[in-house]
């Protein structure tokens, strides 16, 4: 039987630069009904991700991109939940998320902190003396915060260690780890993790062979969540899922896969980040997820939640 499927246009427009390969402010992705499911395609074209107008056309097709892939498969298991009338997100544990903070700011700090965030996420690669500053600064001011860097492959290794040694060694033993430090090869980030004390999370190589990465960030949205927890398992890695800073029904995509890979997988998945809508200027499905917080809240409703919102979108189909 051929499958009804229609889609929604969305535009998010971040309070800053969210990436540090890119200054855009305004992110344009597609929520996707297939038949009585619903999912989220969001790509992002600076780190490798086909433009939204192919990504509808492979879905529309032979979809053949693993985003394309992912956005189905979570629809098909929402429109499942849906049919029985299960709300996916209430009667399970999704675990705990960092602040993530895109852009060196002491107000959003301050918040996190207050809000109970024990670990954060920051943004490298823009303005590397500047950052290091900040986060020694920062470090000071609240010393048993915990942290995780994200260069998304900004620097090239001699620069990556460089970066890392200008930061005081009381600093470095306070890092989770530093994801996508610069392009993974085995030989460079087993010396930069010798040279430097600091372990090493993979994101966009995510993969069976990156064995000298100490962490593995799953995105659901593109990751085949199963398999690369298996390989995390083989190779005594830490598993982090996180959201790729989409539409809030992308999010709880997310934290479905992380609280499902929680049970699954005991003791492999930490602290993940999950917890993105923050970054963008509110919208009705935002004010579902209520406030910030290391606790990720359901947005009530069936299956990923969001059923009256999502039925009074203007909804196009897809031929």
């Amino acid at each position: 039987m051929a499958e009804d499927l229609w889609y929604w246009k969305y535009k998010l427009t971040a309070r800053q630069p969210v990436n540090a390969k890119s200054q855009r402010r305004e992110f344009v992705g597609a929520l996707v009904r297939i038949d009585e499911g619903f999912g989220c395609l969001h790509p992002w074209p600076e780190l490798g991700d086909p433009s939204l107008e192919k990504c509808l056309e492979d879905l529309a097709g032979p979809r053949r991109w693993s985003l394309v892939r992912r956005t189905v498969r979570s629809a098909k298991e929402d429109a499942d939940a849906r049919f029985i009338g299960d709300p996916l997100l209430e009667e399970i544990d999704v675990p705990k998320s960092h602040a993530t903070l895109p852009w060196q700011d002491d107000r959003i700090l301050e918040s996190a902190v207050s809000k109970g965030f024990d670990r954060i996420k920051m943004k490298v690669g823009r303005d590397r003396a500047a950052e290091q500053r900040y986060l020694i600064e920062a470090a000071a001011k609240f010393p048993n915060l915990r942290w995780r860097l994200d260069a998304n492959e900004t620097f090239e290794p001699a620069e990556a260690e460089s970066f890392l040694l200008g930061l005081p060694e009381e600093f470095r033993w306070k890092i989770d780890f530093v994801e996508d430090p610069c392009p993974y090869a085995e030989s460079t980030w087993s010396a930069l993790k010798s040279r430097c004390g600091v372990p090493l999370a993979v994101d966009r190589e995510a993969a069976p062979v990156s064995s000298a990465a100490q962490v593995m960030v799953v995105k659901p949205a593109s990751d085949e969540p199963w398999l690369l927890a298996e390989a995390a398992v083989s190779m005594g890695q830490q598993v982090i899922v996180t959201s790729s800073m989409e539409h809030p029904l992308g999010q709880c995509a997310a934290a479905w896969e992380a609280a499902k890979l929680n049970v699954q997988f005991p003791g492999l998945v930490g602290v993940c980040g999950l917890q993105t809508h923050h970054l963008f200027t509110p919208c009705p499905f935002s004010e579902r997820l209520g406030r910030w917080s290391p606790e990720f809240q359901s947005p009530g409703g069936t299956g990923l939640g969001f059923d009256d919102l999502l039925e009074r979108l203007p909804w196009k189909k897809l031929s």
